[in-house]
């Protein structure tokens, strides 16, 4: 590859990628729940991001990026932490509950932010990806299908349980459910 090549390259690849930056460091920091190991997992994924840029053809680079920082997030926890979300996750449950209400916003029953980080980092991983993606980076249930690898319904049917446990967290926040 020419010089000129590589620099158009780095270019396009600053143009398309480094506007989602936030949102990538957004994501890896919500499910690595500390600063400095999104800052790494960003960093990483940046990288693999660039290296395969080329071979990116689609519309949606923010999807894209999203799904190389979950996917690096996750390489990442494999290697640096204890099993916390190697559990499988429970389809026949997450498939039962499609039909759980909607809630409003993150920010429903008026919660104030501590209390509405402390619910959300009580929430299972796979949960509170589909929740940050779609209440604050505000993906569609498509994008978010793209990044989480998954199909639409269970973007929709996680989100419904994660609300639901989002809204009985804020109901009772200090945990003197029955």
């Amino acid at each position: 590859m020419s010089q000129h090549n590589a620099q158009n390259n780095f270019n396009n690849f600053e143009r398309s990628v480094l506007p989602y930056l936030d949102s990538a460091y957004n994501l890896a920091r919500w499910l690595t729940r500390n600063d400095q190991d999104a800052e790494d997992v960003v960093q990483e994924a940046s990288l693999r991001a660039f290296k395969y840029f080329d071979s990116f053809h689609g519309d949606n680079c923010r999807a894209w990026l999203l799904a190389i920082v979950r996917n690096t997030c996750y390489t990442w926890m494999k290697r640096n932490r204890t099993p916390e979300f190697a559990a499988s996750f429970d389809e026949e449950a997450d498939r039962a509950d499609r039909k759980a209400p909607k809630q409003e916003t993150l920010q429903a029953n008026g919660a104030d932010w501590p209390m509405l980080n402390s619910a959300l980092e009580a929430l299972p991983t796979e949960y509170r990806e589909v929740v940050i993606l779609q209440g604050l980076e505000g993906l569609t249930y498509r994008e978010i299908a793209e990044v989480v690898d998954i199909p639409i319904g269970t973007v929709m049917s996680r989100l419904a349980r994660a609300r639901k446990q989002l809204q009985m967290a804020l109901r009772d926040p200090v945990g003197e459910r029955a």
